[in-house]
C-alpha cells in the first residue's frame, strides 16, 4: 500500500495560494445560487398570524417555509405540512415539542403551549443532517403580532426567484467574500483546522503465533470540522474517521475495544469476514461493552483482500453519524493491469502512486463533510500528470452522495471491495450509504492549467445543497492540483 505523502501535499499548497481565479472558478464549476419563491414570485422569508389560528409551516429539501415566524403571545400552535419528497418533522428543541415523522404531502398541528411576548425559539427539522442542510426557521413572539410578510434580509437568497437589482448585488457581494475567505483557509499551510483523520494504525504488538494486536478508544472528543467549528464528536483514537487499520489476507487479527463513552457500544466489521460471534451487534451476536469495559474481537482474515469499515451498531443513529466510523482494510483492490477500457490501456506493470479514503458523512454533529472535515476544512488532493491515484469512498451517512470530478475521468475498478469484471469510466459516482466504491484517477499534462499552470479541478458531492449555501462553497467539496513537477516555479 502507498501511504499518503501529506507532507508533499501540503508543500504544494502554496502553489495555488497565488491562483486568483481559482475562486471564481469553483463559483463557476458548481454554479448555483439556492433559492426559494412563494407562489407569486416574490420574496417571502417571514410571516405571522394571530395566536388563536395554526400558523402554517411547510417544508421541502432542504428549507423551512416561512423562515422567520412571529406569533402573538398566547396559545401558539403551528400548521406543519410536508410540501417536499423526503420524510420530515417539526421541533422546537426548547420547548420539547416535534411532530411525528410526516412522509410527503402529510401533515399535523404541533401545539407549542401558551408563550411569552419577547420569547424566540428555534425551530428545525430533526431527521439527521436535515438541520444541517438548512431546515431551520425562528419562531418570534411578538405583542401585536399579525397578518404580513416581512422582506428577506439582504443578503439571503432564501424566498428570492427573482431578486431585485438590490438584492442581487447584496447576494453577489455577500458570495464573493464568503468564497475568498472559503479559498484562504482551504490553501492554508499549515491547515487551518486541527486534526487529522485516517492516520495509518500500526500493530501494538505481534504476538508470537502472528496475531496483528490493535488498540482503539471511543470516546467524545472536541473536534474542528471547518475552521472555527468545534463540535463534541463521537471518535476512535481522537480522529474522524477513525485510523486506518491495515491487515493482510490470512492474518490473524484482535481489536480491542475500550469504551470510553458515556453510553454502551460495540464495534461492527462492516465488509470484513469474521465469525457471528465476532460480527459486533450488542444483544444479538455479544452483550455491549458497557463505559469503562474493554472487548476484544478475534478472528483471521479471509483469503482474499476485502475493504470494509469499522463502526458502533449501538446507538449507531447517534454515534455513527457523529463520528465513529473507520476504514479497514485487508489487503489490496486487485488493479485491472494490462486491460483496456473505452480505448484507453492499463499498462501491464500499473502502479498505484498514492492511496486516499474518502468517507462522506452527511449528518449528526460532523454533517456534511469529508474524511471528517467540511469545506474549507478539507484538503485540496495534490497529483502530478502520470500519477495513478486510487481513491476508495466509503459512505458512513444517511443519504446517497453522487461524487462528481471535473475534468479528470475516475474509472471504477471495485464494489464493497470486489474488483469489478468490466470496469468503468464515470464523471460522477453515487454511492449509497454503507457502500464503498474504489475508483483510480490518472491525471495527464492536459490536465493541467493554461501554460503549465497547476489545474485546479472542482471535486464535489452533485447534491448541490451539500456543497454551497449562501455564503459560498461548504461541506462536501474538496479539489484536486494537477501539478506539473518539472515546471519552473
Amino acid at each position: 500500500m502507498t501511504q499518503p505523502d501529506t507532507a508533499g501535499d501540503r508543500n504544494a499548497l502554496g502553489l495555488i495560494a497565488t491562483l486568483v481565479s481559482v475562486a471564481a472558478f469553483l463559483v463557476a464549476a458548481l454554479g448555483l445560487v439556492i433559492i426559494a419563491t412563494n407562489d407569486s414570485g416574490t420574496a417571502a422569508s417571514s410571516t405571522s398570524t394571530s395566536a388563536s389560528a395554526p400558523i402554517p409551516v411547510t417544508f421541502t429539501e432542504f428549507k423551512i417555509t416561512p423562515q422567520v415566524i412571529t406569533a402573538a403571545p398566547g396559545n401558539v400552535k403551528l400548521a406543519a405540512t410536508n410540501s417536499g419528497t423526503m420524510v420530515h418533522n417539526l421541533q422546537v428543541p426548547e420547548l420539547k415539542k416535534k411532530t411525528k415523522d410526516l412522509p410527503a404531502g402529510a401533515s399535523e398541528t404541533l401545539d407549542l403551549g401558551d408563550l411569552k411576548a419577547g420569547s424566540t425559539y428555534k425551530v428545525i427539522c430533526e431527521i439527521p443532517g436535515h438541520e444541517s442542510s438548512g431546515m431551520v426557521a425562528q419562531l418570534t413572539i411578538a405583542e401585536g403580532a399579525g397578518g404580513g410578510t416581512q422582506t428577506a434580509a439582504a443578503g439571503s437568497s432564501a424566498g428570492m426567484n427573482n431578486p431585485t437589482p438590490a438584492e442581487a448585488k447584496a447576494m453577489n457581494e455577500r458570495m464573493a467574500a464568503g468564497m475568498q475567505a472559503g479559498l484562504k483557509a482551504f490553501t492554508a499551510d499549515p491547515p487551518s483546522t486541527k486534526g487529522t483523520g485516517n492516520t495509518p494504525l500500526l500493530a501494538t504488538t505481534v504476538e508470537a503465533d502472528g496475531t496483528k494486536v490493535f488498540d482503539i478508544e471511543a470516546k467524545i472528543i472536541d473536534w474542528e470540522v471547518s475552521p472555527g467549528k468545534v463540535v463534541k464528536a463521537w471518535a476512535y483514537n481522537n480522529q474522524v474517521p477513525g485510523p486506518w487499520i491495515r491487515t493482510e489476507p490470512n492474518d490473524k487479527v484482535k481489536l480491542n475495544v475500550k469504551n470510553a463513552l458515556p453510553t454502551n457500544t460495540d464495534v461492527h466489521l462492516h465488509g470484513i469476514s469474521v465469525p457471528n460471534e465476532m460480527d459486533g451487534v450488542a444483544y444479538i451476536t455479544q452483550d455491549p461493552i458497557e463505559p469503562g469495559q474493554t472487548f476484544t474481537y478475534s478472528w483471521t482474515n479471509a483469503n482474499r483482500n476485502e475493504l470494509g469499515m469499522y463502526h458502533a451498531h449501538e446507538m449507531g443513529q447517534v454515534s455513527v453519524p457523529n463520528g465513529l466510523f473507520g476504514v479497514f482494510q485487508v489487503g489490496d483492490v486487485p488493479l485491472p493491469t494490462g486491460r483496456t477500457t473505452n480505448g484507453v490501456p492499463q499498462p501491464a506493470n500499473l502502479k498505484v502512486t498514492k492511496e486516499l479514503p474518502i468517507v462522506l458523512n452527511d449528518a449528526g454533529t460532523i454533517g456534511f463533510s469529508l474524511n471528517g472535515k467540511s469545506y474549507p476544512g478539507t484538503a485540496p488532493v495534490v497529483s502530478n500528470p502520470g500519477d495513478t491515484l486510487e481513491v476508495h469512498y466509503y459512505n458512513e451517512g444517511l443519504q446517497a452522495h453522487p461524487m462528481h470530478l471535473h475534468g479528470v475521468d475516475q474509472l471504477v475498478i471495485a464494489k464493497d471491495g470486489f474488483a469489478l469484471a468490466q470496469p468503468y469510466y464515470v464523471d460522477t459516482l453515487t454511492i449509497l450509504p454503507g457502500e464503498r466504491y474504489s475508483v483510480l484517477i490518472q491525471p495527464t499534462t492536459q490536465d493541467l492549467g493554461k501554460d503549465g499552470a497547476p489545474g485546479v479541478w472542482a471535486w464535489h458531492c452533485h447534491i448541490l445543497n451539500h456543497a454551497e449555501n449562501d455564503d459560498g462553497l461548504f461541506g462536501m467539496v474538496t479539489a484536486l492540483l494537477v501539478v506539473d513537477p518539472n515546471a519552473k516555479k
